[in-house]
């Protein structure tokens, strides 16, 4: 009963996010944007670099930790992948840190804009609004819905997608 409730909960979530997303060349321009502006995010906190118990941990680790044990809880098939592109993201981010700190913030400052903008491109191609508009949280779901997005165009998870398409067919 549980699993078919968290089943049920994240084809809505994912249902609901996808609401916003239906034409091809929006979800193309998300593909690009949302790693580009998750990587921007983690910049700031890949330069905080504290010692725990005589280990250099920077803080950026302790936010992919967060973000995976959120992501694996809804899904772990799914958040598991999305945990692996994270972390390269984080990687990604720390390797950026070694330029110094303002080198670093200025790169994470245009890639941020540059990610949004390919984001807000993407709507205005489709001619709707971000689905953040309606429900902030839905900023944590995109990373899920690209990644499932990827799953399904590899003919993984049919059963998943087709109860996202069924979803959205009852809600139009």
């Amino acid at each position: 009963m549980a699993d078919s409730r968290a089943a049920l909960r994240l084809t809505a979530i994912l249902a609901s996010y996808g609401r916003y997303h239906r034409d091809p060349r929006n979800r193309l321009t998300h593909y690009f944007g949302v790693p580009a502006i998750i990587y921007a995010v983690l910049i700031p906190p890949a330069l905080h670099v504290n010692t725990v118990a005589g280990i250099a941990l920077r803080l950026d680790r302790v936010v992919l930790v967060l973000a995976a044990v959120g992501y694996v809880a809804l899904d772990p098939g799914l958040g598991l992948s999305l945990t692996l592109v994270l972390a390269l993201l984080a990687a990604a981010a720390e390797a950026t840190c070694a330029l110094g700190p303002s080198a670093a913030l200025a790169v994470a400052a245009a890639v941020f804009v540059l990610g949004w903008a390919l984001q807000l491109l993407g709507h205005r191609l489709e001619g709707n609004r971000p689905a953040l508009l309606t429900n902030l949280a839905q900023i944590f779901v995109a990373p899920l819905f690209l990644t499932a997005e990827l799953g399904f165009s590899l003919g993984l998870r049919r059963a998943l997608h087709g109860d996202i398409e069924r979803r959205l067919g009852d809600l139009t």
